[in-house]
């Protein structure tokens, strides 16, 4: 069960405490350990995996592939159903567990590093070594995009390093972003399944994209790829991002034709391939929907799909409560709203912080008394930080100049801890997108 780090000092009001309460039952939900039990199933030879069926007589070898956040998670959860039926594999992420059968690489979120790579690297020679006779069960989770890193060509590291920073900071939104990181890699894009054909391969996928494009998904390794090297020079164009001379090089000989394309919907590799979303941010909301409902408060799903700046999403869901709490619409009080997604940031200044902490500040700059906000990441990383996110009401904002202050140089982390409102988590074992709570009293 998750544990948020000094619980009792942040439940200051029962708000608060409900707020909390709900946070930690999204993120419980989410766990692999749960949602693979929920999708996979094995009876005798008889392989289910949502409502794809596969009989293990049928192959030589099972083996498990992937990475993301929760990477290391799922691979323990289908350990434990297949136990050794499994003959191998390798994942990389964040937050390891000790598995038997399938080897664990550490790597880096949100900018890809050395050790990435290196995890990274083994995942695509066991894929090599894959062939008609092999069963790839594949762990793709949120967060695979950094902790995959596979530089192509002579892009390097330090490269896709300084490219994939500036992307984060520049409000780019995850789609865009990742239609770069495709094309300046060996793996994403649909290239981790043409490694693997002719093997039959399935992928988990805990969603933490809008909208579940698996395509998008920790850069869609193992779908069909309908951006271009074209489409990938637009985005840094549009944001106006310095990219390293290597990587305008590759983009640009890309679009020219010069390099081959991110494979696409009529490639045959992904004829043996089958992608199933098994959790994403209604899996989140829908607990915390269940636990509100329990403590008394009527509930409200806004969206699972709120995207934007982080500030400005904040102003609209303030807007909502104080709606609610004024006249009874759209949800009569008490009432617990919520809502999911991934809002993003663009970074001006020099400070720490994450979009669910600038989310939490801005609406605490507005809003009223009887009315809590709570906004996490479920990955318990929000932005470059240890925090998840933040808890906050009226009572947060003792100078409010101070609070704009730290909004305007994106320094909101040491704002908010000074104030006792970060809220955290540590690695959570899930990433399925943002969760925020308004209770209205």
């Amino acid at each position: 069960m998750i544990e948020i780090g000094e619980r009792d000092r942040l439940a200051t009001t029962e708000a608060r405490d409900v707020a909390l309460e709900c946070l930690e039952a999204g993120i419980e939900a989410g766990h692999p350990r749960r949602v693979v039990r929920d999708a996979v199933s094995l009876e005798e030879a008889t392989l289910r995996v949502a409502d794809a069926t596969f009989d293990l007589e049928a192959y030589d070898d099972v083996v498990v592939l992937g990475g993301g956040n929760a990477a290391a998670h799922v691979a323990a959860a289908l350990e434990g159903i297949l136990g050794d039926r499994i003959d191998g594999g390798v994942v990389v992420t964040d937050d390891p567990v000790e598995i038997d059968r399938v080897a664990v690489r550490r790597g880096d979120h949100p900018v890809p590093s050395e050790r990435g790579v290196e995890g990274t690297r083994e995942v695509l020679e066991a894929a090599d070594a894959a062939d008609e006779g092999t069963l790839v069960l594949a762990a793709i989770t949120g967060g695979g995009s950094a902790l995959m890193a596979a530089p192509a060509g002579d892009v390097t590291l330090e490269a896709l390093r300084e490219t994939t920073d500036a992307l984060l900071e520049s409000g780019a939104t995850i789609h865009e972003i990742n239609a770069v990181r495709k094309h300046l890699s060996d793996l994403k894009g649909g290239r981790l399944a043409q490694r693997a054909a002719p093997a039959t391969v399935v992928s988990l996928i805990l969603s933490d994209v809008v909208g579940n494009d698996v395509s998008v998904i920790a850069s869609g390794p193992l779908a069909p790829d309908g951006s271009t090297y074209e489409d990938a020079r637009e985005v840094i164009d549009r944001y106006g991002i310095d990219v390293p001379n290597v990587v305008s090089r590759r983009l640009e000989r890309g679009a020219a034709g010069e390099l081959p394309e991110t494979p696409g919907y009529d490639d045959p590799a992904f004829q043996s391939v089958t992608n199933r979303v098994v959790a994403d941010g209604m899996t989140v909301l829908e607990s915390a929907r269940e636990v509100a409902a329990s403590r008394g408060y009527e509930t409200l799903v806004l969206s699972s799909r709120i995207r934007g700046e982080a500030r400005e999403a904040a102003l609209a869901h303030v807007a909502v409560a104080e709606e609610a709490r004024a006249t009874g619409e759209p949800v009569s009080p008490p009432a617990v709203i919520l809502s999911g997604g991934e809002t993003t940031v663009t970074v001006r200044g020099e400070g720490r912080g994450g979009p669910n902490q600038e989310f939490a500040t801005s609406a605490a700059l507005e809003v009223a008394g009887g009315i809590t906000v709570a906004a996490i990441d479920t990955d318990g990383i929000d932005g470059p930080t240890d925090a998840a996110g933040a808890i906050v009401d009226a009572s947060t904002v003792d100078d409010a100049a101070a609070a704009r202050a730290a909004l305007a140089e994106n320094d909101v982390e040491p704002y908010l801890a000074e104030r006792d409102a970060l809220v955290v988590t540590g690695p959570t074992g899930t990433n399925l997108n943002d969760l925020r709570v308004l209770v209205v009293g």
